[in-house]
């Protein structure tokens, strides 16, 4: 079970590979209804085989070369060929069209590989090879639908979309399409789902409402949709330019969590909102009580330094709390004269002897 888990991205890989194969037989049997279905069918598959990763945790360096060059193929040299074999007219040198996208879309997918394979964004460095193929390949659907051969354009007279030259316009559309992949134009990704938010509010709406669409008015939706996401990236873009708002890639391309501000203490919001006045007084406060301990261990130093003169021992604590001072013995364990047995009254250091003390080394012990 656990090697069918970490197969299963893969397999969905080697799908959507199939799927650009077949399209291109398709296309090569002038089969156009049904070649743009093998291209969906591997854009859902290649949808599906990055979250299917992510979510078994069975990801690897592995599975994202290998989608890489299945998407080459798949949204690359197939929806090119598609278009190429679609054309009434073709000249010796339209094949160069072929070349220059597939060309774009590997230079695209290799860039992506580099930058933003395995990381979450919100936005494509550049347009995503899986939209630009489909943009190619849906074509000829749209071009079936009565909304493209029956809507009239404005401002003219009765004249419809399917007027237009249209194998002029995909051929200059592939070569657009072929530039947006290896720009620095972002596009959007895919919105997050959910209801926490308002922003992954509407992108549920978004979501759910393209699927539907997909499903219910595939050929006169997915190809409109597909250009309209397209001009949206890039105008977005140039207006952004214009007005000086653009941002640089490492800004806008991958979604990084911004870092958590340190949690400020409660003292620090009550001194922010102090007058000055107060600063300086409770500024002035907090010098003394720093200084005053440092005096205090300062005469503690000179008290200790005295009673070494002295020949005393530093003050010591028992159990009980009470202070004893102890002398230095004499030699032989005497006791130098004029100071008091520790029983004595008095419990402290008597005063120095009022002469020098005796060399005598005899001497009864404590």
């Amino acid at each position: 079970m656990s090697r069918a888990v970490v197969l299963m991205p893969n397999g969905l890989t080697l799908i959507n590979l199939f799927c650009g194969i077949y399209a291109i037989v398709l296309a090569t049997r002038g089969d156009f209804a049904s070649a743009p279905t093998l291209i969906v069918l591997g854009g859902i598959a290649d949808a599906l085989d990055g979250r299917v990763a992510r979510a078994t945790g069975t990801g690897s360096r592995f599975g994202e070369e290998l989608d890489s060059l299945v998407d080459a193929i798949s949204f690359g040299f197939a929806p090119a060929l598609i278009v190429y074999l679609g054309l009434p007219s073709r000249g010796n040198l339209q094949w160069l069209l072929v070349f220059l996208f597939t060309a774009c879309a590997v230079m695209r997918l290799a860039r992506f590989n580099v930058e933003q394979a395995g990381r979450k964004k919100t936005y494509f460095h550049g347009l995503p090879s899986p939209a630009a193929g489909l943009t190619l390949a849906t074509y000829y659907w749209f071009s079936q639908t009565p909304l493209y051969n029956q809507t009239v354009i404005l401002f003219t007279s009765s004249k419809t979309i399917s007027d237009l030259p249209w194998h002029i316009i995909m051929q200059w559309l592939m070569a657009v399409l072929a530039a947006l992949m290896i720009s620095d134009v972002p596009y959007p990704a895919v919105p997050s789902i959910g209801f926490r938010s308002i922003r992954r509010l509407l992108g549920t709406v978004v979501v759910v409402g393209s699927v539907v669409l997909l499903l219910v008015r595939r050929e006169e939706f997915i190809f409109p949709a597909l250009l309209a996401y397209v001009a949206y990236g890039a105008l977005k873009w140039v207006i952004l330019g214009f007005l000086g708002r653009s941002s640089t890639p490492d800004e806008i391309f991958w979604e990084e969590e911004p870092p958590e501000a340190p949690p400020i203490r409660e003292e620090r919001v009550r001194e922010h909102r102090r007058p000055p006045s107060s600063r300086v007084a409770a500024a002035s406060t907090t010098t003394t009580t720093t200084v005053a301990p440092i005096e205090t261990r300062r005469e503690e130093r000179g008290e200790r330094g005295e009673r070494s003169d002295r020949g005393e021992r530093p003050e010591r604590r028992d159990d009980g709390g009470v202070r004893r001072r102890r002398r230095r013995r004499g030699k032989g364990g005497t006791r130098p004269p004029g100071t008091n047995p520790p029983g004595a009254s008095g419990g402290g250091a008597s005063s120095p002897p009022s002469s020098p003390p005796s060399d005598r080394s005899s001497g009864s012990s404590e």
